[in-house]
């Protein structure tokens, strides 16, 4: 069972991480490239701000966006901004993001995300954490997949395995890291078995790895969809 309230308190803990390690930046290398093609860290960094804006709508039975354009627009806007601004902008967009999240609701109901995407509220929380975790290691500045938490590691590659499970696209794959497995792709028993860390497992069933450093029996490393 998915619990809200403990994913709200590790997303404040996430944040906290970020903040801190941001906080050590200056203006100058929040311009610099991060590891997403085509964006700055401050593209990054505004992108974050405005998810827990987004999220708060989710939450709220409002649109995540008022569109794809908007979105995209409010990220090229925002990142330019001085590093102070954008700190200021994380911290405020987080509180109002935990503000949501401890209002009494029922947690059961569906709500929808982007691109007509529905989900349990309960699994909002864990989303955001998501974002957090994973741009944190995006920002490039010393935070890797090998220093997310074991928990949140583990339970993003169910997440991902479940979200490729049944893509026609993707064969049948056993995914282990040697202690546990996860199942992904087509119906049917599993073509592939892929292994290594859950740190390269979880690189690159989120697009951050190529899968260079896996162990692949039964063919090719198969290639993901777009998140």
């Amino acid at each position: 069972m998915i619990d809200h309230a403990h994913d709200l308190a590790s997303v404040r803990d996430a944040t906290e991480r970020l903040l801190t390690a941001v906080g050590k930046l200056d203006n100058a290398s929040v311009t610099h490239a991060s590891r997403l093609p085509g964006w700055t860290r401050g593209h990054v960094l505004a992108h974050l701000a405005r998810n827990a804006d987004a999220l708060v709508n989710v939450l709220q039975g409002r649109p995540m966006y008022v569109s794809a354009e908007a979105r995209d627009g409010d990220i090229e806007r925002d990142a330019p901004r001085p590093l102070d601004v954008h700190l200021a902008d994380l911290r405020a967009s987080a509180d109002r993001f935990q503000e949501a999240g401890a209002v009494p609701a029922d947690w059961s109901r569906t709500v929808e995300l982007r691109n007509g995407v529905t989900d349990s509220a309960s699994r909002v929380p864990f989303r955001r954490w998501v974002e957090v975790e994973l741009h944190h290691v995006d920002l490039g500045i010393g935070y890797e997949l090998e220093d997310l938490p074991a928990e949140f590691t583990e339970r993003e590659i169910g997440f991902l395995a479940e979200r490729f499970t049944g893509h026609p696209d993707v064969r049948p794959t056993r995914l282990t890291d040697g202690t546990r497995a996860w199942r992904t792709g087509r119906e049917g028993e599993p073509e592939l078995t892929v292994s290594g860390s859950r740190a390269e497992l979880l690189g690159w069933l989120a697009g951050r790895r190529d899968g260079s450093g896996l162990r692949v029996e039964g063919g090719p490393l198969p290639a993901l969809p777009p998140l």
